[in-house]
């Protein structure tokens, strides 16, 4: 009864090593995105018409398509020729339009402005569009802020001197964007982070690891794994 002891010790050690990784993947997802399947790309992977996102994902769609991301109590138009990341609570559109419609709050950073809604617990619509280094945004369902915060940092900066702006509902203000648009590249993500770990092949391999060392076991203890084995 040793090895078959040893057997079980193996296997529940790799299923201790591979599943908790495959729950978080699931768990790290936020958001479906749906579109009509062509010319948008998640990760530059031509994505169907329904995906999971997860964080730190990119979007990029081309000309003539778009893209909707649906999250709980926000989702987010994705306009053609954009490119923007999926944060969770957060998009950082890198240029291109976005139309967002939340009651939780969802932002929009674009270089060194963030857009956020002043009152996160009502529904709030607001549009940005990021052409050349210009940033307009329309607020049309209550009012949003414009914070400016430092390259370094990015993090919102709204008690410094004319740092913050206050679109009401039915107005539009530009800013210039002095950063630049950006988002994470996927490649930058640590290892056994991402929706990789929740692929086929990351299940695959997984299954065939315990194969492997289940073959590896019984081999080695040289007796068949029988009931009627003593």
């Amino acid at each position: 009864m040793q090895s078959l002891s040893s057997w079980r010790h193996i296997v529940s050690s790799s299923l201790v090593l591979i599943v908790p990784v495959s729950l978080y993947a699931q768990e790290t997802t936020g958001a479906i995105l749906r579109g009509d399947g062509v010319g948008v790309f998640v990760n530059d992977t031509a994505a169907p018409s329904s995906t999971a996102l997860f964080s730190d994902d990119v979007i990029r769609t081309e000309k003539n398509a778009a893209a909707r991301i649906e999250a709980t109590g926000s989702s987010a138009d994705i306009g053609a020729e954009t490119i923007v990341q999926f944060e969770g609570d957060e998009l950082v559109l890198d240029h291109g339009s976005l139309s967002v419609n939340t009651t939780r709050g969802m932002k929009v950073r674009i270089g060194c402005l963030t857009i956020t809604p002043v009152d996160d617990g009502n529904w709030t619509h607001y549009d940005v569009v990021d052409v050349n280094g210009k940033v307009t945004v329309s607020a049309l369902k209550l009012d949003v802020y414009i914070d400016e915060h430092t390259k370094k940092t990015q993090e919102p900066k709204p008690t410094a001197n004319k740092s913050r702006d206050r679109v009401r509902e039915t107005e539009q203000k530009s800013r210039e964007d002095k950063c630049g648009g950006g988002y994470l590249n996927p490649s930058d993500l640590p290892p056994g982070v991402g929706p990789i770990m929740n692929s086929p092949w990351a299940i695959g391999a997984g299954t065939g690891a315990i194969i492997a060392l289940t073959c590896f076991a019984l081999c080695r203890s040289g007796n068949p794994l029988s009931p009627s084995w003593p």
